[in-house]
């Protein structure tokens, strides 16, 4: 029973015609056009925005919109999509390793692919299915957004910055079959897969953990990419180049964008905790005194 399952699971993940045979094609892969890419990113900007200030108008200062249990079942559908993604990335990556590798196993090893894409490389096939899934599964982040405003909470700039440019990220993944991208895919469903479920077990009132969890996980993430993005630059200089390394610098500029950013929001988040406790501390010590 257990290895039919496993079997079914592999053909669904990895095997599957609709898979196999898949093509990245403007006409018709949906949301394929670069007009829809920024479109989409424009509507997400606008509609962010126009409701942050329209609550803020509307509402009394600190009074949440009741929102139910719908951030949490959104937390759980994101939490086993990432997984899927996560798992059919995977087993299609070992497909592809097995059935290529006598065409280049004397110049480079299975993690080599996974950071560098042989030159030529088209957006097709098994890999490249699971990537257009992930750059999909990008527009069900982004109610995550809209949650944060509706419970009245300050709209940072850094989740509109990332949300979109990450979304921007997966489409130059797709449109010049860019290097990097399956490790990419791998580290950044895993750790959604993660935060997304720790997400859901908060938002159903079970206990949270004692330190910055989802911070802590993004940090790990930022981490990860940022070692493949510098072993993609040496494959590429040291194993004859790797496909869409074009794309690749505009990705890099765009993720140290993204690091600087987080850096000034993770030591602003230190600092404003530093200052709760130590005034914490001088009121308990003018209240003993």
């Amino acid at each position: 029973m257990m290895i039919q399952t496993i079997n079914a699971l592999t053909y669904y993940l990895s095997e599957h015609p609709a898979i196999v045979g898949f093509r990245w094609s403007h006409t018709q892969s949906w949301g394929s056009t670069w007009s829809f890419l920024f479109t989409s990113i424009a509507v997400y900007l606008a509609l962010s925005s126009f409701l942050h200030l329209l609550l803020a108008l509307l509402l009394r200062r600190g009074r949440p919109v009741p929102l139910g249990p719908i951030p949490a079942v959104h937390s759980l559908m994101m939490s086993v999509i990432s997984a899927t993604i996560f798992a059919g990335i995977l087993l299609s990556s070992a497909a592809e390793i097995r059935e290529t590798r006598w065409f280049w196993r004397r110049t480079k090893t299975p993690f080599q692919w996974l950071l560098c894409f042989p030159l030529g490389t088209r957006p097709s096939g098994r890999v490249f299915f699971w990537s257009y899934a992930f750059y999909l599964s990008r527009f069900l982040h982004m109610p995550r957004t809209l949650f944060t405003i509706f419970r009245r909470r300050k709209l940072a700039f850094f989740q509109l910055f990332y949300n979109s440019i990450l979304t921007f990220m997966s489409f130059l993944w797709l449109e010049f079959s860019q290097s990097f991208q399956v490790m990419a895919i791998l580290f950044t469903t895993l750790v959604y897969s993660v935060v997304y479920g720790y997400r859901f077990w908060t938002g159903i009132g079970l206990r949270s953990a004692c330190f910055p969890f989802v911070v802590n996980c993004q940090m790990v993430l930022l981490g990860c990419n940022v070692a493949s993005h510098v072993g993609v630059l040496l494959l590429h200089f040291l194993k004859g180049g790797c496909n869409g390394i074009g794309a690749w610098v505009f990705n890099s500029v765009l993720n140290g964008a993204i690091l600087l950013l987080f850096l000034n929001f993770y030591v602003k988040m230190h600092l404003r905790k530093k200052m709760k406790k130590d005034s914490g501390v001088v009121n308990a010590t003018k209240n003993k005194g």
